[in-house]
C-alpha cells in the first residue's frame, strides 16, 4: 500500500480522491492551511503549511513515498493568468522541491491537455510545471485532462454532441479526443491507478489514456 502525501486534498478532485485511496488501504498525509484542516477527511493525517512555500511542509513529506499534487486555481478561465502563475506555478515548484528533499519515489501531477486554441496562459503555466518535473529527475506521472465533469462542473455536457461529431471526422478526431471531457469518477480512478502503478521515468496520460485506465480499473473492480 502506498504512503501518499497530498497537496490539494480539500479541492474538487482531491476531496473525491482521498476516500477512494483510503478505501483501498492507502495512507494519506494531507497538506492544508490552518483554516482548512477541518475540511480534510478525518482519516487523513493533516499537515499545516503553505502550498506555495516548500519550507513550511517539506520536513513532513517523509516517510511518504508518493507525492500527489492537486493544488490549482478553482474554475480556470482565460482571464486568470496572474492566478495561474501565483498559485498553480508556485505551488508545483514548491511541491517538487519538497518531494526532492524527502526523496519520494513517485510524483503525480494533474496538468492540462494541450495544445489547444484557448486557455493559453493556463497551458503555458502547466507546461512550465511539466518541464520542471522533467528536469527534477523524479519518477512522475503527468495526467492531462481538459475538463473534468462533476458536481458544479456540468455545463460542458451540452458540448457532447459536438465532440461526438468531431470524433467521427478524421481531420478533427485527434483534437477532439485529446481535448475530450472526462468525468470526476474517471479522473479519480485514473489517479488511483497511477498511484498504484508507479513508472520509471516520466509517464504522461492524455485524455484517451485516462479513459482507458479508468475503464480497465472499473472492470477489474467489478470482476473482483
Amino acid at each position: 500500500m502506498a504512503r501518499v502525501f497530498l497537496s490539494g486534498g480539500t479541492g474538487y478532485v482531491g476531496a473525491s480522491l482521498v476516500p477512494a485511496l483510503l478505501s483501498r488501504g492507502h495512507t494519506i498525509r494531507a497538506l492544508a492551511r490552518s483554516g482548512s484542516v477541518s475540511r480534510l477527511h478525518p482519516a487523513c493525517e493533516s499537515v499545516v503549511g503553505d502550498a506555495l512555500d516548500a519550507a513550511t511542509f517539506r520536513m513532513a513529506v517523509s516517510p511518504c513515498t508518493t507525492f500527489v499534487h492537486l493544488v490549482g486555481t478553482p474554475h480556470p478561465a482565460p482571464w486568470k493568468g496572474e492566478q495561474f502563475r501565483a498559485v498553480d506555478g508556485r505551488s508545483l515548484f514548491a511541491s517538487v522541491d519538497a518531494a526532492l528533499y524527502a526523496g519520494v519515489a513517485h510524483f503525480v501531477y494533474v496538468s492540462v491537455a494541450h495544445p489547444a486554441p484557448v486557455m493559453r496562459d493556463y497551458i503555458a503555466v502547466r507546461s512550465e510545471c511539466e518541464e520542471r518535473l522533467r528536469q527534477s529527475g523524479l519518477n512522475a506521472t503527468i495526467l492531462r485532462p481538459w475538463y473534468v465533469l462533476g458536481p458544479g462542473h456540468r455545463w460542458p455536457y451540452a458540448l457532447l454532441p459536438f465532440y461526438r461529431l468531431a470524433e467521427a471526422i478524421p481531420s478533427t478526431r485527434e483534437g477532439a479526443l485529446r481535448l475530450g471531457l472526462v468525468t470526476l469518477a474517471e479522473m479519480v480512478k485514473a489517479l488511483v491507478w497511477a498511484i498504484e502503478h508507479p513508472p520509471q521515468g516520466i509517464r504522461t496520460l492524455a485524455v484517451p489514456a485516462i479513459r482507458a485506465v479508468s475503464s480497465a480499473a472499473a472492470e477489474a473492480s467489478a470482476e473482483g
